[in-house]
């Protein structure tokens, strides 16, 4: 179908830049009564209504909200399609947790239909948070990132998966081996990779679920598609790391357990990042690699507490997870709402402003995406979204309250889940309508 042009109008806000490199107040463009122009499904203009609108056409359609805030669509840069079915699953910490919950729920993946169901839960789950990226880990079954890219393809979406590669230390039921991994991961790549908006992933789940032979394969597929994202794990938990150490006796350390298999990089995420010395973060910062932040994960399984600081001081690109199913949202609002409270922990500030860049031009920075989405520059992908100030009679009474934006923006943060969000735009298509 034929995109036409169209125009929206209501209070916008977007990340341009990481305050922790350029300060709080160049870090970001706020417009009071702004207009957004979106041709063909990308954005034309961003400006000021009343400076936009007389170099408009008189009849282009234009959609205007009141007690609304436009910004650019959330980028979740962890998160596990297979885990939607077990989101708030009790008692554990992380590797009972896996063996307790989140292998018999992905074992159900090998069944086509099943994947069908969840991706379509899923995908709706994304979009009425807001989120409209997503790097998002399979299960060890193909067909749990064929249904998903299917259903993504449907609806343009920017999207990065890939299949578990896990030959080890895992039931026996949801094992693959270093050959096959390959194999299917190749055939995937094959399939979806650079088709439309979507991007392969290779995906070992994390060093203790693979041999040194599958570590190997995974850095051969990066070298044989320059352009592939890796993502996988690392010191998420103390006892995981300990772990690592008896499987892996000759590396240095956890990452040194990736590094020496090559699969550190420019498009290479790392999930939780919690236990990091100084010399990782600079290492990982020094091959351009990235650190997913998971707040809400990382309370629910009493992991720990990322030390966002020590990732700023190397200028290690960091973005923001849900990490479902060990996180209990989808909204990156109520994961900004937890790690607003881990740096409080640590005596630390998270400002709105570094939060709203975590969620959109951080989390595109770490997928080497700023280019096509992250904010609402001309020229990126029109993916945005509609933040309705009165979601809730709460929401709506603390709003009254605020003086100026950043006071808004951070009761957003505090306040808001999904049903703040009104609208989700994906390549200029309404996606989601609350």
């Amino acid at each position: 179908m034929p995109l036409t042009r169209k125009a929206y109008r209501a209070a916008i806000l977007h990340s341009i830049a990481d305050p922790a490199e350029v300060g709080i107040e160049a870090s970001y463009e706020y417009f009071e009564d702004g207009l957004l122009v979106v041709d063909n499904g990308k954005i034309s203009a961003l400006g000021h209504a009343s400076e936009l609108l007389p170099t408009l056409p008189a009849d282009l359609e234009i959609t205007q909200y009141q007690d609304a805030l436009i910004t650019a669509g959330f980028i979740d840069t962890h998160i596990h399609l297979p885990q939607t079915g077990m989101v708030g699953a009790y008692g554990e910490q992380l590797l009972d947790w896996l063996n307790t919950y989140t292998f018999p729920c992905e074992s159900q993946f090998a069944d086509k239909a099943h994947a069908d169901e969840v991706a379509d839960i899923f995908i709706k789950e994304l979009l009425r948070n807001g989120t409209t990226t997503a790097l998002v880990f399979g299960s060890v079954h193909p067909q749990s990132v064929n249904s998903f890219f299917e259903a993504a393809q449907q609806l343009d979406l920017r999207m990065i998966a890939g299949k578990v590669m896990m030959d080890r230390n895992a039931p026996d039921y949801l094992t693959d081996t270093a050959e096959s991994s390959y194999v299917e991961s190749k055939a995937l790549i094959e399939r979806w990779h650079g088709k439309g908006r979507l991007h392969y992933a290779v995906t070992p789940r994390f060093a203790p679920t693979s041999t040194p032979e599958q570590l190997t394969l995974a850095g051969q597929l990066l070298t044989e598609y320059p352009d592939l994202y890796m993502q996988t794990h690392i010191s998420e938990n103390l006892k995981e790391i300990e772990w690592v150490k008896e499987l892996f006796p000759e590396r240095k350390g956890y990452l040194d357990v990736y590094d020496h298999y090559q699969l550190l990089g420019e498009r290479s995420v790392f999930a939780h990042g919690v236990h990091l010395c100084d010399a990782e973060c600079a290492r990982l910062a020094e091959t351009g690699s990235a650190i997913s932040f998971c707040p809400t994960s990382n309370f629910f399984l009493g992991s720990g507490l990322f030390n966002l600081p020590m990732a700023e001081k190397h200028k290690l690109n960091v973005g923001l997870g849900t990490d479902i199913g060990g996180g209990t949202s989808f909204s990156l609002l109520q994961t900004l709402n937890e790690a607003y409270k881990v740096m409080q922990l640590q005596g630390a500030r998270l400002s709105p402003f570094k939060s709203l860049y975590l969620a959109t031009l951080g989390g595109a920075r770490a997928l080497r995406l700023e280019d096509k989405i992250g904010n609402l520059q001309p020229g990126t992908d029109a993916d945005f979204l509609v933040l309705d100030y009165n979601a809730t009679p709460l929401l709506g009474y603390r709003l009254k309250q605020a003086n100026n934006i950043a006071e808004t923006l951070f009761v957003l943060m505090t306040l808001g889940d999904d049903r703040t969000v009104l609208q989700t735009y994906a390549a200029g298509n309404l996606v989601h309508q609350r």
